[in-house]
Parts: structure tokens; sequence; C-alpha cells
């Protein structure tokens, strides 16, 4: 016999249990009767349910030398001596009453685990795979690898050489362990992509070693976790925990290899952002852009406010001394006005030279931005002026500050090789121009800055200054000690 429908008859044949004829007999009445084999045979006469177990349980001790039409559940627990059949047969009827599904009225009645339900299932899908099925074959992957790692942690060994192989098939490395707590001692060694747990463990459960790993070093590792409960307290229950998706035990390998494809998506899309902006601005930041989500990368106007610094004497200053000592001057300084701006809960946009430029409100807005930028501004002035006060008159730099506030696009812009953060506008050309008016020790800003700052204290106005791609000239402010006076007043209280 050599269709897959017959398989089991060719078994039951080679154990002595019945003839080729009963067999043929049987195959016969399966269109009428829409039975298996075995049961066809059992329905006949021919075969009593034990014997039939008896070679259910001899094909599962077999693996996968032997491919069986799809054998029933229940003859699947009983032949794993997980289930008696005086309560297979008790569950039968009352599945016959209500229509729920095995599995749950076998768990629900204490007859076997969810565990247990899980691995019947998993030998059920794979002894009912046809002759064309895939097969793990390790000289001849089926796919190719997707040189992604996924650490599976499962108390049953069943369990995990079923998901392994099935994961393998799908082009993944799987390491499995047996024991959560040897698990998370080895994350540091293997560096997994994904983790992926079963929520029924002794020791710890699924949800607690996804807290833990949550909770260290790799926090930003993927979990999913695997479960047999569909109660939604249970999966909400998952999701505080931190786990990234959950996967019900019933489900196909197709399935749970494309849950694990999803999730590593939105990882690395999540990972991306974090490189892209961790260049730029604080961790503090970065957390809060990754939580909210609210930036586009491809553009978006944003209002904010932008400074712009640069040190006025630098170019002279720098003719006098050897070029390796001007390089490590210049980033001390760019260096520490930099640390400023992310203290501030700015974003560097980029260092131009012997000065810098950077943003409140992209991509994180909040209501003190303004306050912020200039805070920035004169935290870098007093800091400069308190060190040119310890170095020698021809050792002195000195700094000029613009700032102004209006609607700008943010954005990612670059190539594939190369992409930056930032903002393009009028608002920056004006931040631009007016840190090239300001003198040594200034800082000037435009009006849309002013008109935030005038409530805090007051600003010394100047006469508007004419602006390349500006036909009207711009108002001008210049920022006074007052002002600085009474920001810090509020920073106190």
């Amino acid at each position: 016999m050599t269709d897959p429908t017959r398989r089991f008859g060719d078994l039951l044949i080679e154990l002595g249990l019945v003839t080729e004829g009963q067999v043929l007999e049987a195959l016969a009445v399966q269109p009428l009767t829409g039975a298996r084999v075995g049961e066809a045979l059992l329905s006949l006469g021919y075969l009593t349910r034990p014997q039939l177990q008896r070679a259910l349980s001899l094909a599962i001790a077999r693996g996968e030398s032997v491919v069986l039409d799809r054998p029933p559940l229940g003859e699947i627990l009983v032949g794993l001596q997980y289930l008696e059949e005086r309560a297979l047969e008790a569950s039968l009827e009352k599945q016959k009453r209500d229509g729920r599904r095995l599995g749950e009225l076998l768990v629900d009645a204490g007859a076997c685990t969810h565990q247990q339900v899980y691995e019947a299932l998993g030998l059920q899908q794979r002894m009912s795979a046809g002759p064309d099925a895939p097969r793990r074959n390790v000289a001849e992957p089926q796919v190719a690898p997707t040189g992604r790692r996924v650490l599976v942690v499962d108390d049953s060994d069943l369990s995990c050489t079923l998901v392994q192989e099935g994961l393998q098939l799908h082009g993944y490395d799987v390491v499995v362990f047996t024991d959560p707590f040897l698990a998370l001692e080895q994350f540091d060694l293997l560096r997994p992509d994904l983790v992926l747990t079963d929520l029924d463990m002794p020791g710890i459960d699924g949800a607690e070693l996804c807290r833990r790993v949550k909770a260290g070093p790799r926090r930003e590792l993927p979990v999913l976790i695997l479960t047999a409960n569909d109660a939604e307290a249970q999966r909400v229950g998952l999701l505080k925990a931190g786990a990234d998706d959950y996967v019900h035990k019933g489900a196909s390998m197709s399935e749970l290899a494309a849950r694990i494809e999803g999730v590593l998506r939105r990882t690395n899309q999540t990972e991306r952002m974090r490189r892209l902006f961790a260049r730029y601005t604080s961790d503090a930041v970065v957390e809060e852009v990754l939580r909210s989500g609210d930036v586009a990368l491809s553009g978006e106007m944003r209002v904010v406010t932008v400074l712009f610094a640069d040190l006025r004497n630098f170019t002279g200053f720098a003719e006098t001394l050897p070029p390796e000592e001007v390089m490590a001057r210049l980033n001390d300084v760019l260096g520490h006005l930099a640390d400023i701006v992310l203290s501030w809960g700015g974003t560097l946009d980029k260092f131009l030279g012997d000065g810098l430029m950077a943003v409140w409100g992209a991509p994180i807005r909040r209501e003190n931005d303004v306050q912020s930028a200039i805070s920035a501004a004169l935290q870098m002035a007093g800091e400069l002026r308190a060190k040119n006060e310890q170095r020698p008159a021809g050792e002195r730099l000195e700094l000029g500050l613009g700032l102004n506030t209006g609607p700008v696009v943010a954005g990612s812009i670059g190539s594939a090789r190369r992409t930056e953060y930032t903002c393009i506008g009028d608002t920056v050309n004006v931040a631009s121009r007016l840190c090239a008016l300001a003198g040594p020790g200034e800082i000037l800003v435009g009006a849309g800055t002013a008109e935030v700052l005038q409530q805090f204290g007051p600003l010394e106005q100047l006469a508007p200054v004419r602006v390349k791609g500006r036909t009207a000239p711009v108002p001008l402010f210049k920022v006074t000690p007052a002002l600085d006076e009474s920001l810090e007043a509020q920073r106190r209280f």
C-alpha cells in the first residue's frame, strides 16, 4: 500500500492484527462514513480498541519513520499513558452533548494537563503529515537560514523537540532548555534574538521568566509565551509581564513562525529608531520616543526651538597651537556643550566645525521646550565664562548663541548608507543668522522664542535685521541677566 490514507492499515497488517482484505473493506466504507481506517476497522468488528491503542503506541515509538492517517487526540493521549480509557470515553460522551473541544474537556475534568494535550497535538500533527510534508534533513535544509537565534524554554523534552524541529525547518537557529534557570544563565553567552517560553513550568513560570528578562541588561529582547489558556485575564497578565506576544499551544508551526517573524520585525524597527536617536539625544528621550512612538522618520511638521552655538575666535586660536592640541581643545569644549544640550532634554542635531545645532520639540515635544532651550544656552554661556577666568587671555574662547522658535520639517534625511535625523526650514535659517549676529557671550532670540520668554522676565529688544530669504526685517531680542535670574528662581521653586 502506497496511498498515505492506507499507511496505518499497513502497520496493522504488519502487526498481524488484521488482513489486507479487511483493510481494503475498511477503506471501501470510508467515503460513506468519513471514519478513519482504524475507526472503520473498529466499526466492522475486525479490531478492538485496545489493539488499536497498542498499534498507536508502537507508531509513536517509531517516531518519524512511520506516517499515519490523522489519529484521534484521545487515542494518542492513551497511547502516551497520559489518559485512562475510561476517562476518554466519559469526555467523548460529554463532547457529543456540548460540542466542545476534547482537549478542553479533558483538562477541565482533570484527566490530563494542558501540557500533555499540547504534546499529543504536536504528535498528531507530525503523524498526520503526508509523504510530501517537510521533513528535517540536516544535510539539505528546507529553507535558507534566517540568521536568527530562538531560545526555547520548556520543561518538556518532547515539546522542546517538536518546536526545535519545526522552527529549524523555517530557517531558525534554535537552542532549547528544559531548565528556565539555566536558560537565564546562558542569555549573555548565546545572545538569542528571541525567547520562546512555555507558561506552565516548575520553579519559575513563563511570565516570571519574561519579567526577569525585561528587568535585565537585555530588556529589549523580545519574549513570546506559549499558553494553553485562552482566558482574557491570562492574556492581559502575560502582556503586563512584558511579553511581546503570546501563542496558543494549539497553533500550527507555520503560525508560530509567522508570529516570531512579526515580533522580530517590530523589534528591528524599534532598534533602528533607538540607534538613530541615541546619537543625538539623551537616553531618557530615546526611551520616551520608543514608548510614545510619536515620531515620523519620513518627515513631519513640528513647532520647535532651534539653538545654534558658535565659538567666535576659534580660527585665530587654532593658528597658534599644534593640530592635536587644537582638536583636543575643540572636542573638550564642544563635548561639554553637547552634554548641556542632552541634560536639558534637547536633541543634538549636528556639530558644525567649531559650533553645534540643537533642537527642542523634535522628536519629542514638551510644554517647557522654550524654557529648556534658553536654560541650556544660559548654562553654556555661563560655564564658558567660568572656564575663561581660569585661562590666560590668549587661550580664552567666546561663544555666540542664537535661538528661534517656529515650524520646521523634522525627519530622517540621507541615503541607505548614511541617515540623520534633522530639522529644516525658515525657523532654522533664522536661528543660524541670529547666532552669526550674536557678539561674544550674547544670546539672541527671534520673535517666536521671545513671545514665550517674556512671561518669565524682560528681554532687550534690538533693531530688526534683514535675513537672507526674508523680504521683511526679522525682530531681534537679546537675553538679559534679569531673565536668567528669573528662570533660576523658578527652577528653585
